[in-house]
């Protein structure tokens, strides 16, 4: 592991840090844990991250900047294009790349196709060993000792726990000293710059992947908009953010399966949602949810463009 750059007592730096691998290794644990909290969902079911969510950890002298992206898969549909797009964009424009593999799986093709692409571009890349809590120490060791070998040269090698958080703050440091100097981009207690609606649909998402199965999760994608109120369409007069939800599937058996027997499954995810987003915004909220079926917008250009993908 070579050291990272020494730039004395300067001021304040900041830049933006890539965190990228495939589905399911942990990349938004990840950045979950380095920001403090929860700025991007996370599910037991791969390609959960559609878009590139940014994560904001600053203290009094550095300005961390983290892009959670898509998991870098074969894609099977024009959304599984487009996220990949948007993770490989992001290689060149950062100012250090995190490569994360799971230290309780083999190193398969997939991570040295995403390594070689790493590979390509000139910036600094670390190779993060996540999972170390789920793994032997000797799976650790072998990853770490033949992971040049594997995967090709990177400045630094970090094994970490994104769950319980073991070795993230020695990551984040030396993820830190490699910054340059630079100006605050987010102001103090910003922990992201994703807009409220988005968080909102997020989260709802979010728990309509816990309490669904079968091919619904990659089926499902969530809209939320401010619900209209005699003219003020942000609060009603009692200070609840209320807002409409629009829960999208492929299939009329799909909408079935979101609602559930007598609506359970939607008012549990809906409900678990709020919650959450009333901890977020520190305010309570209306969430009104609504079920309809758009025939396979996964493979439709003119449907990923309107639902923002």
């Amino acid at each position: 592991m070579t050291a990272p750059p020494d730039f004395g007592s300067g001021g304040f730096r900041s830049g933006f840090v890539t965190v990228v691998g495939r589905p399911n290794v942990g990349k938004s644990t990840l950045v979950n844990r380095f920001v403090g909290t929860k700025v991007a969902i996370t599910s037991p079911r791969p390609q959960t991250t559609r878009t590139t969510i940014r994560g904001v950890r600053t203290s009094p002298t550095h300005q961390l900047v983290l892009l959670d992206t898509p998991g870098l898969h074969r894609p099977r549909t024009a959304l599984g294009e487009r996220t990949n797009e948007r993770a490989r964009a992001t290689l060149s424009e950062v100012d250090v790349i995190c490569f994360v593999v799971e230290a309780n799986a083999p190193i398969g093709r997939g991570d040295r196709f995403i390594s070689a692409m790493v590979q390509e571009v000139a910036t600094p890349r670390i190779l993060v060993v996540n999972k170390t809590d789920a793994a032997s120490d000797a799976q650790v060791v072998e990853h770490l000792g033949r992971a040049s070998e594997w995967l090709g040269d990177f400045e630094a090698f970090f094994p970490v726990s994104a769950r319980s958080g073991e070795g993230v703050d020695a990551l984040a440091a030396d993820l830190e000293s490699r910054l340059p100097e630079g100006p605050q981009y987010y102001p103090d207690g910003v922990v992201t710059d994703q807009a409220e609606m988005f968080i909102a649909a997020e989260l709802l998402r979010e728990q309509l992947l816990l309490v669904t199965h079968e091919e619904v999760p990659h089926s499902i994608t969530v809209e939320v908009e401010p619900m209209d109120d005699d003219g003020d369409d942000r609060h009603h007069p009692d200070d609840v953010l209320r807002l409409q939800a629009v829960v999208r599937v492929e299939r009329a058996s799909q909408k079935g399966i979101v609602i559930g027997k007598g609506g359970a499954l939607l008012k549990e995810a809906g409900t678990a949602a709020r919650r959450e987003l009333e901890a977020l915004l520190g305010t309570r909220i209306y969430l009104e949810t609504t079920v309809r079926v758009e025939r396979n917008w996964q493979r439709r250009p003119q449907a990923l463009d309107r639902l923002g993908y």
